[in-house]
């Protein structure tokens, strides 16, 4: 049936499988939509996946969270149960169970009202490659309730929820040697009757509450009461991890024996981190979001005091009606400390032959997973070698793209790439008997994916990495590294601690309260004071009054000749010269400086205002043999003064300049207090007067490192206007 509106607003439409399924929409204030969802999920089964950081054209707009879902789809190895979570869910257990029933490679076992336990049979006959995604696994139960529901009408309702890195050997069997723990899920996936939408893009959210009906069945009216099941912390005491240091470093000298024989190109295997889970999973998620901004972004409370905290980097696989894509990650280095600092590790990055390597044969054997599902020709990389950054890591991606073929789905896309190349390695089956062999705990979540399945036949999975896993009040965090024939084993043992350092500092900080911001600044060191900045017609001058504003002051601009009833009627405690094109004869720069002396106000200048300031005390002028427009440079600090307390002894910084003040006429009084490498003066303070300057941009995007401009700023306030406002009063 075509899609209904009804009188109330709500929607009605028929899914394949014959149930009437109703929405009815309600808006909900769109600043806290999700947040109102993380502390609930510490006590109730459910789900928050976002996305707060974005590259163009590839990760999505839209944010989504369930809670108290009714049912539940859950397995380990090749058993599967389903469970109703309370009355809505017993209907919607019951609609299942009879389409289960009709699916020749399924075992139904024991049923009650709230639970339907059953089995995926054994495979009877020899599946060629191109089919081996339809083998006989618990996909086949994902694909005949997704066929039940299945309806055009609606791209937001379908399965949400976490699979585990075991469902591959479904797909691909290999032996196990790790013992598994007996209530180990290889998949928990929930079905909602309540949905949360977020559009960032629009900036709205809404919720969308179902009901669903077929054959005098309906969850109308029905119960949705769930008990709590508050998190329950432990006195328990972890080890370090399932590693000794130096143990992992031991296992890369193991597999480069492998490359050698040519058994594997390269690998990934992984060492567990362990902490005592003494905060609320809710507590660490915000601060694991805060602190590591990434495309998938989730929350997930799989009940019996299971959680996953996630900020993971790289799509698995995501379908949009015969579109697949996924992006691979491989190339991996450590941030710099500022913007400067990073754009160099991204050249190096980029330079280094052995990650481009790495991702190379990632992208290779992505490719080849698609070409078992997607039409010929369709696969194609439409981003090489993409930059994204993350709070602590620098990574190189590929896009990749393909059509389904005929009589493929997007569970047959999902299988076909699980698992990620990216956290097993190539040859994949090889690699994954590696792991098996050579990993000291089973992988459980990590490795796998987690996301929703859409019944209109779309998907939207993210793999599951850069993950904390909450079992019984104890926190996991694994990571690992892609190795390859010229690894060096110290690093790549460094490279996994690096990777799981984000994900410990969340659990950490989250324990001690701290929300990892500085509290540099928290006083509001302007408070009460007034600058009077003159504008000498510069491209940069409302962000540097943004910078003093920051602090609490407040800031009027004037654009130069400033006449004597602006200092009279304004009554600054503070003058900032601009910067500014020409030099300072162009804007008469002595006139302002001598108004402002003459009424004992502490100057400030920036750029073309440090060349004002040595001019008008008697200093001369040059012009340098090359401009530096837009160029950074490394200064060294000879003398803190006033404006660069606390900021070490070199410093980036960004230059817009031609000119510069000739240190052999400088007065004096003025002592140098900063300089480049060749010898150009970048900082000047008056011996007598208060009176400072600096010959670079503190306000530069190339000052941003360690905020040292931000920081020099609060200095000039701090230092210079505050304590000239106090000695006056």
């Amino acid at each position: 049936m075509a899609t209904i509106i009804r009188d109330d607003g709500g929607e009605t439409y028929e899914t394949r499988g014959g149930i009437t399924v109703t929405r009815a929409r309600r808006p909900t204030p769109y600043a806290d939509a999700i947040s109102s969802y993380i502390d609930r999920l510490d006590e109730r089964r459910g789900a928050v996946f976002s996305s707060n950081y974005e590259y163009p054209g590839r990760y999505t707009r839209w944010d989504t969270a369930i809670i108290d879902p009714p049912l539940g789809i859950s397995c380990f190895g090749r058993k599967a149960w389903i469970e109703a979570y309370n009355e809505r869910g017993e209907v919607l257990l019951s609609l299942i169970a009879d389409k289960l029933a009709t699916v020749a490679d399924l075992t139904l076992g024991a049923r009650t009202a709230r639970r339907l336990d059953l089995a995926v049979n054994e495979p009877d006959r020899v599946f060629t490659e191109e089919e081996r995604s339809k083998i006989p696994t618990v996909f086949t139960i994902l694909r005949a309730v997704t066929d039940l529901f299945h309806s055009d009408a609606d791209s937001s309702i379908g399965l949400f929820g976490a699979f585990g890195y075991d469902l591959a050997f479904q797909f691909d069997a290999i032996k196990l040697s790790l013992e598994r723990p007996e209530d180990q899920r290889d998949m928990v996936l929930f079905l909602p009757d309540e949905i949360l939408v977020v559009d960032h893009y629009s900036a709205k959210a809404w919720i969308d509450r179902y009901d669903f009906a077929k054959g005098g069945l309906t969850t109308r009216d029905k119960s949705g009461e769930i008990a709590p099941e508050p998190f329950k912390h432990t006195e328990t005491i972890p080890p370090r991890g399932d590693h000794r240091p130096g143990e992992y470093a031991d296992l890369v000298v193991k597999a480069k024996e492998s490359f050698r024989r040519g058994d594997l190109f390269e690998v990934v295997p992984g060492q567990k981190f362990m902490e005592r889970c003494d905060s609320k999973p809710s507590e660490i998620s915000k601060r694991l979001k805060e602190i590591n901004p990434s495309p998938y972004s989730f929350f997930i409370n799989l009940g019996h005091q299971e959680y996953l905290v996630g900020a993971s980097p790289e799509m698995f696989v995501r379908v949009s009606g015969r579109r697949i894509e996924t992006c691979p990650i491989s190339g991996t280095i450590k941030r710099g400390d500022d913007p400067i600092a990073d754009s160099e590790q991204i050249l190096k990055l980029l330079n280094s032959k052995k990650d481009e390597s790495e991702l190379t044969m990632c992208s290779d054997v992505d490719r080849n997973d698609k070409s078992r599902v997607c039409e010929p020709g369709s696969v194609k990389v439409i981003g090489r070698r993409q930059i994204e950054m993350y709070s602590r890591l620098i990574h190189t991606v590929d896009h990749i793209e393909g059509r389904l073929r005929d009589g493929m789905d997007a569970f047959d896309g999902f299988l076909s790439h699980a698992w990620a190349v990216t956290v097993t390695g190539a040859p994949k089956l090889w690699a994954m008997r590696f792991i098996e062999a050579h990993e000291r705990s089973p992988r459980a979540w990590y490795g796998g994916a987690i996301g929703m399945v859409g019944f209109n036949g779309d998907m939207n999975t993210g793999l599951t990495l850069r993950t904390v896993r909450i079992k019984d009040g104890i926190a996991e965090v694994r990571a690992g590294a892609t190795l390859l024939n010229d690894s060096i084993p110290e690093e790549e043992e460094a490279e996994t601690e690096l990777k799981a350092s984000a994900m410990i500092a969340a659990i950490r900080d989250a324990k001690t309260g701290n929300d990892g911001k500085a509290k540099r600044g928290v006083a509001k060191v302007g408070q009460g004071v007034k600058i009077l900045l003159v504008d000498h017609e510069d491209s940069f001058v409302h962000t540097l009054a943004n910078y003093f504003r920051q602090t609490g002051a407040e800031v009027s601009t004037v654009r130069t000749p400033v006449p004597e009833e602006v200092f009279d009627r304004m009554d600054p405690d503070l003058v900032v010269l601009s910067p500014g094109p020409g030099s300072p004869k162009d804007f008469d720069c002595k006139a302002t400086i001598k108004k402002a002396r003459a009424r004992n106000l502490p100057i400030f200048g920036v750029c073309l205002g440090l060349q004002a300031l040595a001019e008008a005390y008697g200093g001369e002028l040059r012009q340098l043999a090359v401009p530096m427009h837009g160029k950074p440079s490394r200064i060294r600090v000879l003398e803190p003064g006033l404006v660069f307390s606390g900021l070490g002894k070199e410093v980036t910084v960004g230059r817009y300049h031609s000119i510069f003040a000739d240190p052999a006429t400088l007065a004096r009084e003025f002592m140098i207090t900063a300089e480049s490498e060749d010898g150009t003066i970048m900082g000047i303070e008056h011996t007598k007067e208060p009176v400072a300057a600096v010959q670079f941009h503190p306000e530069s995007i190339m000052t941003l490192g360690g905020d040292a401009g931000m920081r020099m700023i609060e200095n000039v306030v701090a230092h210079l206007a505050r304590r000239a406002k106090e000695k006056a009063a």
